[in-house]
């Protein structure tokens, strides 16, 4: 994906320095949509973006509506199923603006207002307001010019209302880029994962199976390195090369090198930012390529497919994982799977 072309710099430099108006709205308040989880830290404050009900429902719409392709066929939920926790089930999607295959995984939308040390697979994108340029500009995904798009909403004679129901204090200025990123942002903050029997055994609602119990003991010894239980969020939002190869090919987009395509530091060659594992059952293929198309695949790698380069984490020097560990991880990670959230009907339009 690309992210440093200077026009598109330039404009998101601009839509950073005007504060969104609208009286600010607690997130219990959303009517229909998550309160935050009394177990998770409170939500990361965006003085730039304040989140509003109204904000919230004009990002929703524009989640699903396909006039933000340049096609007017893709929406962001053509490649976002919230069944499958806004992933999109394939390795590597085609159904983009051009009809080429993308290079990388559709990454899964999950409690992304805690992740505060970038987004994408590289960290590319630095919040959820910038989030949004590169897949609605790139010619393999949307294919929509993003200076275009607020005169093209307002051709459609449906958004008028909207966003002057969203941004009330900013009527005259009409619909803007800068509006239609703030609103994406807003219901991207809304889409919370906190309800899964892991959940429910935190806040003493349910006792754990014996299994469930032991795979947690596995998964503290062996995963919570990067996928962090502090938080209750399953990811340290930093970047990991967790030895999926030993060479890294400049093809592609160079996605083989990870975070160094953005930072150019030799020390984050082949790093991930590292997803997180709520609703892992539904997220399948995984991996920043989509290389392995089972959890039990994945646990097969760091079994005995780890690739050792100068950049693999040091949590993996050493590290093995017997068959009877691998069976009771497999366990205990169904216990993130958040069913209310795969159906919630408040996050659909």
């Amino acid at each position: 994906m690309t992210y440093n072309n200077l026009k598109y710099s330039l404009l998101f430099s601009f839509i950073l320095s005007a504060c969104s108006s609208g009286d600010r709205l607690e997130p219990d308040e959303m009517t229909g949509l998550p309160a935050p989880p009394q177990h998770f830290p409170a939500m990361p404050e965006v003085d730039y973006n304040p989140m509003t009900k109204d904000g919230v429902v004009l990002g929703r719409k524009l989640f699903f509506e396909p006039l933000m392709s340049g096609n007017n066929k893709i929406s962001c939920a053509s490649c976002h199923h919230q069944d499958k926790a806004f992933t999109d089930g394939v390795s590597l999607s085609s159904i983009g603006f051009s009809g080429n295959r993308l290079h990388r995984n559709t990454q899964a939308i999950i409690n992304l207002a805690w992740a505060t040390n970038g987004l994408f697979w590289e960290g590319g994108s630095t919040n959820l307001e910038s989030l949004a340029i590169g897949p609605i500009t790139h010619l393999d995904e949307m294919g929509q010019n993003v200076l275009e798009l607020p005169q093209k909403l307002e051709r459609s004679g449906h958004y008028k209302l909207l966003f002057e129901n969203a941004f009330p204090s900013e009527k005259s200025e009409g619909i803007t880029t800068q509006k239609i990123l703030k609103a994406l942002g807003q219901y991207l903050r809304t889409i919370v994962s906190a309800d899964s029997r892991y959940d429910q055994y935190i806040l003493g609602k349910l006792s754990l199976t014996d299994r469930e119990q032991r795979g947690l003991t596995v998964f503290d010894t062996k995963c919570a390195s990067c996928h962090s239980r502090d938080k209750h969020l399953f990811t340290d939002n930093l970047y990991h090369n967790i030895g999926l190869d030993d060479t890294f090919s400049e093809a592609n987009e160079r996605v083989e090198q990870g975070r160094y395509r953005i930072t150019f530091n030799p020390d984050d060659m082949g790093k991930f930012r590292t997803p997180t594992l709520r609703n892992i059952s539904y997220t399948a293929p995984y991996m920043h390529d989509g290389r392995f198309g089972t959890l039990e695949e994945v646990l097969d790698h760091f079994q005995h497919g780890i690739r050792h380069t100068a950049t693999t984490s040091p949590y993996l020097s050493g590290f093995t994982l017997s068959d009877v560990e691998k069976d009771l991880l497999q366990v205990f990670l169904k216990t993130l799977d958040d069913e209310a959230f795969v159906t919630n009907p408040a996050l659909r339009p």
